[in-house]
Formats: C-alpha cells, structure tokens, sequence
C-alpha cells in the first residue's frame, strides 16, 4: 500500500456560493460519515487533523504575504492521508470527498520514499 495526500479546495470566500448553516450541519454530516467509512476499511493512514483556513506565502523573492493565494478565491479546506495501491483507487476513494458536493475539487498526491 502507499500513502497519498488527498488535498481539499473550494472556494471559501464568495458570499453568494456559500451555503446555509443548515446546508453546513448536513455537509458536516456527509464529512463524518465519510471519515468514518474510511477508518472501517482502514484507508486512513494518520489521524484526522483539522487546519484553520489562514496561512502564509513565502515567494522566492522571499516576500511573505497573508495567504492562502489571495489573488484566486479557492483555497485548501483541508486535507488527509490515505491509504491506496494506487493513483486509481486514490481517485475512487476522492471520489466520494464531500468537497465535491459544495463545487470544490482533490487534489491527490503519492508519498515517495527518495529525493
């Protein structure tokens, strides 16, 4: 098995796509289930860890801004480690990331052992 990083983004920000506090509890809901499917089948690789949504930029002029990417309105909402053989079944285990519900996307990443 290896370990991917399954990256979530949605745009946070657009007043008018945002969705309602009852939308959110549901969305919650769908979160929790979700996780809890995957520990059943014992995909996740670390434990859950939540992220606050402010952040930093350090760009190679080694300016440092208030992140994340302020000139675009999607940012990472979070992010965990899953277990897979593969690039495919990490898709098909994104493919079920509640994130998809609300417009947002998965990035999927696979850990290397070398440099």
């Amino acid at each position: 098995m290896n370990e991917f990083l399954l990256i979530f983004r949605r745009d946070f920000t657009t007043k008018e796509i945002q969705p309602s506090p009852e939308e959110m509890q549901q969305h919650f809901q769908q979160w929790q289930n979700w996780f809890g499917s995957l520990a059943a089948q014992d995909k996740l690789a670390r434990p859950l860890q939540r992220w606050d949504g402010q952040g930093k930029i350090v760009a190679n002029n080694k300016n440092v801004t208030n992140g994340p990417y302020v000139e675009i309105k999607e940012s990472i909402g979070g992010m965990i480690t899953v277990k897979a053989k593969d690039y495919d079944e990490a898709a098909e285990i994104a493919q079920n990331c509640p994130i998809l519900n609300l417009g947002g996307n998965v990035e999927i990443r696979m850990a290397v052992s070398e440099f």
